[in-house]
């Protein structure tokens, strides 16, 4: 299972065996990346993937050195629950 970005359409996915499980939707501005939407496919929940595949994505952002704006209630839930990201928020 591997996260990617999709540049093109502003998303990352979440994939397993090359099919897409999973996507986090995202746009930059300027220093922050705006995260609004996270899905997981209904038939994969309930499997954790949705941490995978936020991490995954927090873990790319921190390697741009922006910060992220969490408008999508998982992630925003994700970074409370793991507060190594934290430094990830944007003020």
């Amino acid at each position: 299972m591997t996260v990617r970005r999709d540049d093109e359409r502003g998303r990352y996915e979440l994939v397993d065996d090359g099919v897409v499980v999973g996507v986090a939707d995202f746009h930059v501005q300027g220093d922050r990346v705006v995260m609004p939407h996270t899905e997981i496919a209904r038939d994969r929940r309930g499997q954790g993937l949705g941490a995978v595949l936020v991490q995954g994505a927090l873990d790319d952002i921190r390697t741009s050195g922006r910060t992220v704006v969490p408008v999508c209630w998982y992630v925003g839930e994700f970074v409370r629950d793991h507060p190594d990201y934290a430094d990830l928020l944007a003020s």
